[in-house]
């Protein structure tokens, strides 16, 4: 009796949350990654390929919000239609987890473009440039399609010992697909992000250093300062654009870790536990989970606005405002 009262009770939970949580994330995701798109695509940051990196990434986060969250805000009323249509299931599924890797790994490839940018080797800063991040961009999207082909073949609609009704029809599938997503998706870009972060402060500590050596040991004649001063004034405004683009991009990812990692554990312990006997306090419970720490990760793909207005400096703040006083 008393497995029961627990198992409404957080069926009347799931329900509540899929219905207002799901549709204040929908709302506060899509606009900002709005918003988003619309700063980022001024001409005072268009051309920075971090910032084309984040551009691109929030237009994929717009796809995955739009093709996702609408399902899970109608699931609340029992009127998800990809729960029992099956070529709807399958490309909602797709479009999710497509444009969901696409978001990941342009972040990532943000990471690794700060790192680049920050390295004292002229060379290495090279690589750091707009028609790379295009060709990056090209080639993560291919991927990304190439990957999740085959969840147009595994998923399908009326799927009932699954977390969700659209969903792998096979043990093979789910657990291909959900290797897929936890390691392609979530764990692989998480530890790039964090591998070339920490590289981004090695290499801003090293050039430090180097500064400080270098004024100890040469002094700079007043005429020289005058003939570098306008160099200066010309390389200070793109200094600072990317000075607050590796600021944002770090807590980006620390977010991103928190609100992520969740999901890809429980998709991995739904899989590999999914033959075992479980009562029915358990399959209510194990539902529960996986729908909050899903609704987690659409969470993290609506924040990166508010991540880089709030700690992106004046770059973004002042381009927002130049947004408003021109439209």
């Amino acid at each position: 009796m008393l497995d029961i009262d627990i198992s409404e009770i957080l069926d009347h939970i799931s329900t509540q949350v899929n219905r207002y949580f799901s549709t204040f994330i929908f709302l506060f995701g899509t606009i900002g990654n709005l918003l988003n798109c619309l700063v980022l695509s001024q001409p005072s940051l268009r051309s920075n390929p971090c910032a084309f990196y984040f551009l691109i990434s929030s237009i994929a986060n717009i796809i995955s919000i739009t093709c996702g969250l609408p399902s899970r805000i109608l699931s609340g009323w029992n009127m998800d239609i990809t729960n029992t249509n099956a070529l709807l299931c399958k490309i909602r599924a797709f479009m999710m987890f497509v444009s969901r890797s696409i978001a990941f790994w342009l972040v990532a490839f943000a990471a690794i473009d700060r790192c680049l940018l920050s390295s004292n080797q002229c060379q290495r800063r090279q690589f750091s440039s707009l028609k790379n991040a295009q060709q990056g961009t090209i080639v993560i999207i291919i991927l990304s399609l190439c990957f999740y082909c085959q969840v147009l073949y595994c998923y399908d609609a009326n799927m009932i010992s699954a977390p969700l009704h659209c969903y792998g029809k096979t043990v093979t599938c789910r657990l291909v697909t959900d290797l897929t997503y936890a390691l392609v998706t979530i764990l692989c870009p998480l530890l790039i992000m964090c591998i070339f972060g920490l590289m981004t402060l090695s290499n801003i500590r090293r050039i430090h250093s180097h500064r400080l050596s270098q004024s100890e040991l040469i002094e700079t004649s007043e005429n020289n300062r005058k003939k570098l001063k306008s160099t200066n004034l010309q390389t200070r405004k793109r200094k600072r654009i990317d000075r607050h683009l590796r600021h944002v991009l770090f807590i980006q990812i620390i977010f991103s870790t928190i609100l992520t990692i969740p999901q890809g554990i429980e998709k991995l312990y739904t899989t590999l536990t999914m033959n075992q006997m479980k009562s029915s306090l358990n399959i209510t419970i194990d539902k529960f989970i996986y729908n909050f720490v899903l609704l987690l990760t659409y969470l993290a793909s609506g924040m990166p606005f508010y991540i880089y207005t709030l700690c992106g400096g004046n770059t973004f703040r002042n381009g927002l405002m130049e947004l408003f006083k021109t439209k």
